[in-house]
Formats: C-alpha cells, structure tokens, sequence
C-alpha cells in the first residue's frame, strides 16, 4: 500500500508538469491546422502561395541588440583526438553477398520514398504515406527535399542530388505561413541538412542557402540578453517588432543549436552565429552546478531571466535530448580547442550515470542499463523507469564519448543502452519498440535477480485507479505487456531513428556482426509494418501482432533509412571512396553538419586517403 501511495503521489504531482510540456512537445502544428490535399496522379510542382507580406531579406533587417565584439572561434592549433572508428580488415565474399543484398534493399525503399515525395509533394515539408495528401508544418521551406540531401549523395543518386538544387536555390527562407516558427526544427532540418550536402558534395550554391537560413535564424536571438526565442513570431521580428526570450523554454530547444551555428560561422569566416550559441554555452557552463540535481539540467529553463536552474524534471530524453547530444560533438567540432564542452559533458554524464540510468529487470537478468526521469524534489531525486524511444540515442552518445574522451566505462554504458533498445524491439510482437513504456527496474545496476512478484507488483503501481481491470495478472494478456514491461503508455511508433542510429554507432566502433544483424532485424520488422504504396507510415500500436498505421511519414524517417544503409557501408572504408565516418560530426535527427577534415582537422582525424582514423555522421 505504500508502495501505490508512494506512485498516486507522484502522478498527481506529474499531471499538470505534463499538461504544461504538451504544449511545447509538438514542433509547428497550429490550430485548425490541415494537410493541404494533393493528387496522387500529378507530379507535384512548387507551390503556390498567396503571401500575407512581402519576404523578408533577413541579411538586411536591422539588428536591434546589436553586439559589437562578438566572440571570436577559438584559433590555434586543433588538439589530436583518439581514433573512434573500427579498422575494419577484409571482408569475406560471403558476408559481403549479404551485406550488398540488403544494402540495395534500402537503397530501393529510399528511392520508393524519394520518387514519391516527389511526385506527389514536391517543395512541400511532408508527404502523407497512405492518402497521398502534403503538409507544411515545417514552414513550408521543403523540409523532406533538405532533410534527405545528404542521404541521396550518400545512396550515391547524385543525378537527383544535383537536380535537386535547383528548386533549393528556389526556397524562400524570407517568408512562411506560420504564425511561429520553430527555431531548433528549422536548424536542425534545414541549416543542418544544407550543411551536411554542403559538406559532401562542396557545392557553394547549398551553402549560400544555408547562410539564408543562418540569416533568417540569428535574429531569433535579437532580444535584450541575446537568448533565443525558441518558438519565434517570425513576421513580428521581421518587422522589427521587439523580442524578449521566453520564460518557459525547452532545454533541448535552447541548447541544440551549437554545432550548425558554429560550422556556419566556420564556413563563412563571419563570428555571429558562433558568438550567438557560445552566450548560451556560458549560461549553461555557469550554472550547471547550481541546478536541483547538480551536473544536468532541468527539461524547462527560463531564458528571459536566463536562469536554468528553477524546474525539477530532468532526464536525457525527450525535451533534453539533443543539449546533452552536443557536447562531445561540439568538442570535436571545435578541434579540442574549447575544453568546456569535455567539462560539460563529462560532468553531466556523471550525474546521469548516477541518478538517471537504471538496469531493466528481466526473466534472463540481462546485463542492460535505460535513462529515465528524475523528479529532484527534497533530498532523494526519485527516479521514473520511463523508457523513451527518443532516448536511445544515449547508447550512441556514451560510446562516442567514451572513444573521443578515452573513457572505457562509457562505451560500456553505451553498448549497455543500445543493448536495451534491441531487447525492447524483440520483445515486441511487431518486432519494434512502443514510444514510451515503462520498465520493472532493479534495486541497483550491478546486481539483478528477476522477481515475477516484482513484476506483478510494478504492473498493479502503474495501473489507473479508473481501469476496468485491476490485476495485473490479466493485464498482462489484456495489456500486451511483454516480460519486464510495467506498462506502455504511448504505443505508438513515430518511424524513430535513435535506436538504429545508436546500433550505428556500436556497429562502426566495435567492428561486431551483432549490431549489423541487429539493425536488420529492426529495418525488415519496420519494412514489414509500415511499407506502403507511397513511403513509410507511423504505426498507432507495435504491441498488435498486426499494428494498425496512421497517415503520418516524418521527415526524419528517411534518416532512419540513412542509418539502416550505412549499416551496410563498411566497403567504402577498404576502398577510398567512403563518403560518410565516425567523427564526422552528427547533428541532431542524425545528419551531419561538418566534416574536422575540411578546415577544423584534428590531427588523427583524416580523409580515407590517408587511412586516417574517422566516424560517420
């Protein structure tokens, strides 16, 4: 009885903490906002819109708080980093068949995807994978089109890449229909994505757009304490209406903007976009200690008052993801030459480790660690065994970081969160993983002894008060509770691509076969799930046998393929030609904005020419 007492405490006091992030949680939709219906038997062509204002040419609107000494990148010369990447040795003519042979099975599906996308959807943010029909959440600056870029140089379709540039010369980053804009989807997405094809391919005409881009997103920053407004009255700004930063924001929204801001400022040899990220940088640095759980940082900040330290949820999960994501990314970026972002990192991961990892119990007492959430009220942090699909990018970003900062403890920590996320895709009947779900967990992460009592007693916590049934027993059939799982509260799979992007990254550090097969069985579970006529669907429930689909494709879905593809790249690294290492830097959504190689180059980070040692992005 303590023990549900203990849990109805703990929702009561979550519910309005939830109701008030719902709001943040989804990027761009407005109210009343429909897909605009296209025909599926017209080629689809740019747009037509009957503008509200004139554009915007964001390089000229006056710049209120104005900086006159911005901070400069750091010179000097780039620190070595450690190798990251597997040498891979030669490949017997078997396992080469079988890797060739699923590699042009990605390869079609995305072209399938691309074909269609353009076809049907062309110059529009998204395409809708059964009707057929298209949506501008995004803008409306053609996020799939940018977004799969440096997928089809990599899938070698350079034909389509080079057409493709054309209708991108074409995107008018001076207007949108929104009323607000997301600023970190519109980075990642679209700065990151010109980035990234600019990266691989050199063509100037990508990165002149992404400078667009840069424009248009900088005077985000346009407010007295040069904190970003996050979700940005884009016509207001542009009118030069003033700004303040938000008191509520998101701390993966104001924190993920470091690595495409950054690389702008290096590619153009221009210090705003740097100068603006590293006053966020500082922030973070300064008050990182002084949060309710030391060495992270709460999921709401305010960044009008530029305090990050009021609210108690935190997590490496969704709405903080990406800020922690960075860090060793940003590192690396920066050639070594601002060890802040080490600091940063190794210090939050310390506190995580500690307070927001846990070990999954299960019937084989599975050595596997998950990231949770900490409500950090008092003096014990309770933590939540939430498993979020989101956050099995963690079992990437622990592994880099293990590797870049010589830490074997964290590749272990790594290989143990992607161990997890493979689990959860096998226990499933449809073979993927539930957006968010929660685990029985164990009393500490060393040792662990299933206990089915435990079990039934984590079920009967998370069952409603309201629920028809109440034993947990039942609720195991009535629910589709695979073993472990004490509930799954959002059955749903968005065509996520963390856990494949984290079996990646195993896969290309370690050199094991098992993360290939791995990352296989996820991509042949999905394709089996989700394929349609048109592209891929989201699915409503993975725990039917047969999950029902939604009419919902994101523009991150082809990263995932991205991903799945690369899997099978480990060719190219024999040959000369690899277009694609580990580090390489990965931007958020899994792309990558800047390659060290082309001016930032650390020392042991170099071009396959030199057999040099690098990792994808």
């Amino acid at each position: 009885m303590a023990l549900l007492r203990r849990y109805g405490l703990y929702t009561v006091l979550a519910v309005g903490f939830i109701y008030m992030l719902w709001s943040l949680s989804f990027p761009y939709e407005q109210p009343g906002d429909a897909p605009i219906n296209g025909n599926p038997h017209q080629q689809s062509q740019q747009p037509q819109r009957n503008q509200k204002y004139k554009s915007f040419n964001w390089a000229k609107v006056p710049f209120k708080n104005r900086i006159e000494n911005p901070t400069p990148l750091p010179t000097g010369e780039p620190k070595a980093l450690p190798p990251i990447q597997f040498s891979f040795g030669q490949e017997d003519a078997t396992a080469k068949n079988i890797r060739e042979t699923r590699k042009e099975e990605v390869r079609k599906q995305f072209l399938k995807c691309w074909k269609n996308y353009r076809t049907f959807a062309w110059m529009h943010d998204e395409i809708r994978p059964i009707s057929g029909e298209v949506a501008d959440h995004f803008g409306g600056w053609a996020a799939t089109l940018i977004d799969a870029l440096d997928t089809l140089y990599i899938m070698g379709f350079e034909e389509e890449f080079s057409s493709a540039i054309k209708d991108i010369e074409r995107i008018d980053f001076g207007y949108t229909d929104l009323d607000r804009v997301n600023v970190f989807e519109t980075n990642i997405r679209h700065l990151g994505g010109l980035l990234s094809a600019f990266e691989l391919s050199g063509d100037q005409r990508l990165l002149n757009k992404a400078k667009e881009a840069g424009e248009m997103l900088y005077h985000a920053f346009d407010t007295p304490n040069h904190m970003p407004i996050t979700r940005w009255q884009f016509r207001a700004a542009g009118e030069g209406k003033p700004q303040v930063a938000d008191e509520q924001v998101l701390l993966a929204e104001i924190g993920s903007l470091t690595m495409e801001f950054t690389r702008l400022s290096q590619l153009t040899a221009d210090p705003k976009w740097y100068d603006a990220v590293n006053r966020v940088t500082r922030v973070l640095e300064e008050q990182q200690d002084k949060t309710k759980l030391p060495g992270m940082w709460p999921i709401v900040v305010n960044a009008r008052k530029a305090e990050f330290t009021g609210d108690s949820g935190f997590t490496l999960g969704s709405m903080a993801d990406s800020t922690y994501e960075y860090f060793g990314k940003q590192y690396a970026l920066l050639g070594g030459q601002d060890p802040i972002y080490r600091k940063m990192y190794e210090r939050a991961m310390d506190t995580a480790s500690k307070h927001v990892l846990f070990r999954p119990s299960t019937p084989e007492n599975s050595d596997m660690l998950m990231s949770g959430f900490v409500r950090a009220e008092g003096a014990h942090p309770y933590l939540d065994p939430e498993m979020q699909h989101l956050a099995c990018y963690t079992g990437g970003m622990f592994a880099l970081g293990g590797k870049m900062f010589q830490n074997n403890e964290h590749v272990t920590i790594g290989r143990k969160l992607a161990d997890t996320c493979v689990w959860a895709y096998i226990a499933s009947p449809s073979g993927i993983m539930p957006e968010v779900s929660h685990l029985l967990k164990c009393a500490n992460t060393t040792t662990c002894v299933w206990d089915e009592k435990e079990w039934l007693e984590g079920i009967a916590s998370r069952t409603s008060e309201n629920a028809e049934e109440k034993d947990p027993i039942k609720n195991i059939a009535n629910l589709r509770l695979p073993s472990g799982f004490t509930s799954i509260d959002d059955r749903r799979y968005i065509l996520r691509p963390e856990a494949i992007e984290s079996v990646f990254v195993m896969y290309r550090i370690t050199g094991e076969q098992q993360w290939q097969a791995a990352a296989w069985d996820m991509w042949t579970a999905i394709q089996r799930s989700t394929d349609t006529d048109i592209g891929n669907s989201a699915l409503v429930d993975v725990s039917a046998d047969s999950p029902p689909r939604a009419d919902s494709m994101e523009v991150s879905h082809l990263v995932r393929q991205n991903r799945a593809y690369t899997n099978t790249q480990i060719e190219l690294l024999d040959g000369g030609n690899a277009k694609v290492f580990l580090p390489n830097v990965q931007r958020a959504e899994r792309h990558q904005p800047g390659r060290l190689g082309v001016q930032y180059r650390s020392p042991s980070i170099q071009d396959p020419e030199t057999q040099g040692s690098v990792i994808p992005g």
